[in-house]
């Protein structure tokens, strides 16, 4: 028998439940599904949130031979037999699921494919495409993003099985599915037939082991990170040790998180207390040191430090006006007055000629004398 999620998935978009900001009258692609639209394009979003479901009724609606393949295992003769094989007049959509699983080479082939409109590509991914997909394939593909479902749509979802749920295990499914439909339908459909009912108790039981969803190279270790950093940068330190606690809890390489207070302690706080930089430092050194569990103490102990430090970016934005410059003009040439006169040529040149230890001259090039990047 299918599995439950299989068994309820809508057949047409009206059925669809969430992602109202792409299915719903009027937006994008409710409308290229009503004119019969044909084209390529990628659903980014969480596991669980309609991706399928979609792709499937995209093709449907184009009267289209859909071809499913998952990226995890297909390689480049799958896509090669697709593109031979005879689809009795009806055209060819690829519905790609993982698409970030297909290495630079893999998508470089299917890529004149797209091009040449042998093939409709509907690429499904959890990770951001702009890290994962090349970028001639990308510029070919619209992306939609998915969110993760609401309670609203998850209780509609749950109501369609017509298994009963007590609150409470609703309320449990809630928090154990993230967003997540399939996920909260497999809880489900395992408690029921295990136990032959939907309970707190039956759902604990059913449930092996409980993980967060956490990619260490996709999408939420990028959003993650970056949460993190922007709350110690707004000195919310409460906010970036729930960040941390996240990163720990999952696992993330605790050498990963200290490079990026190091860099923070520079960048962010800088002259304002220049001592984060040390502390940052030995944060560091701590977590090469020890590792897990107790260097989240000490990680936690240096995020505490650098989210409640002054913060002052002159330095940082003092280099990016230098490198801009840098960049704009190339290498000027460098003041004769404070160019060593290493030979006796170099010296008939007036190399080094009026300099003073103490000189309060500009000893920037000629082009940049009177400029001022330290503010």
């Amino acid at each position: 028998m299918e599995p439950l999620a299989a068994r309820i998935r809508p057949q047409k978009l009206d059925d669809v439940v969430g992602q109202e900001h792409l299915v719903g009258k009027g937006k994008p692609l409710q409308v290229a599904i009503e004119k019969k639209h044909k084209f390529s394009f990628i659903l980014w979003g969480p596991p669980g949130t309609g991706k399928t479901t979609i792709a499937r009724i995209y093709a449907r609606a184009l009267d289209a031979k859909l071809f499913e393949l998952s990226a995890v295992s297909a390689g480049k003769d799958d896509i090669r037999n697709i593109v031979v094989m005879d689809a009795k007049g009806k055209e060819k959509v690829l519905f790609l699921d993982e698409i970030h699983r297909f290495n630079k080479n893999q998508q470089d082939f299917l890529l004149p494919y797209v091009e040449n409109g042998e093939l409709t590509l509907i690429g499904a991914t959890t990770e951001n495409p702009s890290f994962e997909v090349i970028a001639p394939l990308l510029s070919r593909c619209r992306v939609f993003v998915l969110e993760p479902l609401s309670e609203e749509a998850l209780q509609a979802i749950v109501k369609r099985t017509k298994l009963k749920v007590h609150k409470d295990a609703f309320d449990w499914l809630l928090g154990y599915a993230n967003g997540d439909a399939r996920k909260a339908l497999g809880m489900m459909e395992g408690a029921q037939s295990l136990y032959g009912k939907v309970t707190v108790e039956t759902l604990t039981k059913a449930l092996e082991s409980p993980h967060l969803r956490y990619d260490k190279k996709g999408a939420e270790h990028y959003d993650t990170i970056s949460a993190f950093i922007k709350s110690m940068r707004a000195s919310q330190a409460d906010a970036a040790l729930y960040y941390l606690a996240r990163m720990v809890e999952a696992g993330e390489d605790p050498l990963f998180i200290a490079r990026r207070m190091v860099i923070f302690a520079s960048e962010d706080i800088g002259l304002a207390q220049p001592t984060a930089l040390v502390v940052a430092n030995a944060v560091f050194r701590a977590c090469e040191t020890i590792g897990y569990p107790e260097c989240a103490i000490t990680l936690a102990h240096g995020v505490a430090y650098l989210a409640n430090a002054k913060k002052d970016r002159s330095a940082y934005d003092a280099l990016r006006a230098a490198q801009a410059d840098v960049q704009k003009f190339g290498n000027l040439p460098i003041p004769k007055k404070i160019l060593n006169p290493v030979t006796k040529l170099m010296k008939e040149l007036e190399y080094g000629k009026g300099y003073e230890k103490y000189d309060d001259a500009s000893y920037l090039p000629e082009k940049l004398k009177n400029k001022k990047y330290l503010k």
